[in-house]
């Protein structure tokens, strides 16, 4: 798979370990829960066998398994009679990345092929994200992309707040501090660093402030090419825990810590772009809906048609629904609102800048696939020449008459398991490779636990 590399990228990575004597090399392998798996090489192995015919190898069940690393049955892909096969690791190089705050350390994000075709395995969230963004390629368009990602940042170590069972943790704010200077003042000891190390990588960030929440970070990063936002988002989420640890603090990145707290959401910018990114195609100074161009509208139109049968995508987890309250900023409507927060999908900006922006899916989203349910909705509308609807202007949260999200994780696998267009779009065996997966994490949540609400209502008293 040597042509796999180009001679530039391989001259560039060469470069940068010898002239910063790397000794480790992180290979990392987005899953579906959004996480990295992979592999620490050392710099000789990378270089021999992962850029080599050998290659690095590990178990496809990385993509059949619980939050526990538990093997699930019923996949396709793979099981105990098949013996989890392996599949290669092969490095995107133009991922790699020195890591400043580790010794002499780098990271390269990989994709897995089949070990007996050699082909890209389409499971995999890179991948699926990357067949979508061809179809849009071929279709004249690109997006570019920004997410805001919220998180909670407490005062314990992960080990202490796994000891408390993460009950009476320590947030760093003791008040609602949104947007305010003195508080993020105190918090820039360690969210200082984070912006200057994070920066460091060439994950660009733009700014930070202090959110509603106690103890609540909001930290944006820059706009870029959708699989590049993508691939900076989920080492940016790696890298907050990363440093948050080695401060010993805990940072987390659940959709809703609490009832009675604000969720963490992940707002999803995308703007429309000609086929080689340089043409922006979203805003008409004459259009006659809101300044959409046609090609826009109907982006929009295939956003708010397919968004129900998406839903599961941006709300992955039996926590991700607790976060779609009433008047919370996480919205339970889907329409398009000018600048209006109450709305699923907000217009935003003009000109080069006019966009939209998603603000369904909470910071426990896989920023592949949600990046992927994106775009084959707005393909779906531009092909089927849907047309959006006017901004709603009011409170979307009041109104009855407009669509909702699916508010609870059943209802919303059924919709994407009856999904015509998630199954044409990702393909047959990847849509249900999906909703198994999705099916058996809430199947972990009806079957095998109790809650602490149930003991504080059902006790003494039932």
């Amino acid at each position: 798979m040597a042509e796999l590399f180009a001679r530039k990228d391989r001259e560039r990575v060469a470069k940068l370990l010898r002239d910063h004597d790397i000794q480790t090399v992180v290979c990392g392998l987005p899953d579906l829960w959004g996480r990295l798996v992979g592999k620490r090489v050392l710099t000789k192995t990378f270089e021999e066998a992962g850029l080599g015919s050998e290659g690095l190898h590990a178990s496809v069940y990385l993509f059949c398994v619980d939050m526990d690393m538990d093997p699930q049955a019923g996949y396709a892909l793979t099981d105990w009679d098949r013996g989890f096969q392996d599949c290669r690791f092969v490095p995107d190089l133009t991922t790699f990345r020195l890591v400043p705050w580790m010794d002499r350390t780098a990271i390269v994000l990989c994709d897995p092929y089949d070990e007996e075709t050699g082909e890209m395995m389409p499971i995999a969230p890179r991948v699926i994200l990357k067949q979508q963004l061809e179809k849009a390629r071929k279709a004249g368009f690109t997006l570019k992309c920004a997410t805001e990602l919220e998180f909670f940042l407490y005062r314990e170590s992960y080990q202490e707040a796994w000891d408390k069972r993460y009950q009476d943790l320590s947030p760093l704010s003791r008040f609602r501090a949104d947007y305010h200077i003195l508080q993020s003042s105190q918090d820039e000891g360690i969210i200082g660093r984070l912006r200057e190390q994070i920066n460091a990588t060439g994950v660009e960030i733009e700014f930070s402030k202090s959110e509603w929440g106690l103890g609540q970070q909001e930290i944006n990063l820059k706009y870029a090419d959708a699989l590049e936002m993508a691939d900076r988002h989920i080492l940016y989420k790696t890298w907050v825990k990363e440093l948050a640890a080695l401060d010993g603090m805990a940072a987390t990145f659940m959709a809703k810590i609490g009832i009675e707290e604000v969720g963490s959401s992940c707002h999803i910018h995308a703007s429309l772009w000609d086929a080689k990114g340089k043409k922006p195609l979203g805003w008409d100074k004459d259009g006659p809906n809101a300044n959409m161009s046609e090609t826009f509208s109907h982006f929009l139109g295939g956003l708010m048609t397919v968004t129900p049968e998406f839903a599961q995508i941006y709300l992955p987890t039996v926590n991700s629904f607790k976060r779609l309250q009433p008047e919370s900023f996480a919205p339970t409507a889907i329409a398009i609102g000018l600048d209006n927060r109450t709305a699923a999908f907000r217009l935003v900006g003009h000109g080069p800048s006019f966009r939209v922006e998603n603000r369904i899916p909470g910071a426990d989203v896989n920023p592949y696939l949600a990046l992927a349910a994106m775009t084959a909705s707005g393909l779906y509308g531009i092909e089927n020449k849907i047309e959006a609807p006017a901004p709603y202007d009011g409170n979307a949260y009041l109104d009855d008459n407009l669509a909702s999200v699916p508010l609870r994780m059943g209802e919303a696998i059924e919709k994407f398991r009856a999904s015509s267009t998630a199954s044409a779009s990702f393909g047959a065996d990847v849509h249900a490779h999906l909703v198994h997966f999705y099916e058996r994490e809430l199947e972990a949540y009806e079957k095998e636990c109790v809650t602490d609400w149930e003991f504080f209502r059902y006790f003494e008293r039932i």
